[in-house]
């Protein structure tokens, strides 16, 4: 049995495949951090979203939607000449914007989990896949939760990027069938 082949021979990625990936997630705090991360990774690795995760979190009040809820210009300036984040001020400004979007989405189901975790029903769905090259990229699922973030007003949340916050956060569980990891 070998892990997922994208993780493999790298120490960054296969810590996160084997620690965190396709695992439930249900705290408020790390559903927010894990969405704000995925959409910084727009365009760009997730390995280098991983290595600069520390410093992001470091810098931007360990992405509390309590705290980032608040940030607006002056947060924003500073955090573009913050070392070790990523300097895209759409990027930037993109932290409390989806902080306020995630509250909304508070006020009316009392928590994110709640409302995140509706779309299954509260289980993981389990693709049950055969090998990368049939794993998907986004699905109809993704299409339908990214709609309804971008209703929220949240960004930077497109439906492949949304999948990947699926994967991230446990809703679903795309390790191969034969990784070692893929129990949940």
């Amino acid at each position: 049995m070998t892990r997922c082949p994208w993780a493999e021979n790298d120490s960054i990625l296969e810590d996160y495949h084997d620690r965190r990936w396709c695992k439930p997630v249900h705290d408020e705090k790390e559903l927010f951090a894990l969405l704000v991360l995925e959409s910084l990774s727009v365009g760009l690795s997730w390995k280098l979203i991983l290595q600069r995760e520390t410093r992001i979190r470091e810098a931007t009040d360990n992405l509390d939607p309590f705290i980032c809820q608040y940030y607006g210009d002056e947060k924003t300036d500073s955090l573009m000449h913050a070392d070790g984040l990523i300097h895209h001020r759409k990027k930037i400004e993109s932290i409390g914007v989806n902080a306020r979007a995630f509250m909304r989405v508070r006020e009316e189901y009392g928590s994110f989990d709640s409302f995140i975790w509706s779309f299954t029903e509260g289980r993981t769905i389990d693709h049950l896949v055969e090998s990368q090259e049939k794993m998907p990229a986004k699905d109809e699922l993704s299409v339908r939760i990214s709609r309804e973030l971008r209703r929220y007003g949240f960004i930077f949340m497109g439906p492949v990027i949304t999948y990947s916050y699926m994967q991230s956060i446990g809703l679903v569980n795309d390790h191969l069938v034969t990784c070692p990891f893929r129990n949940i």
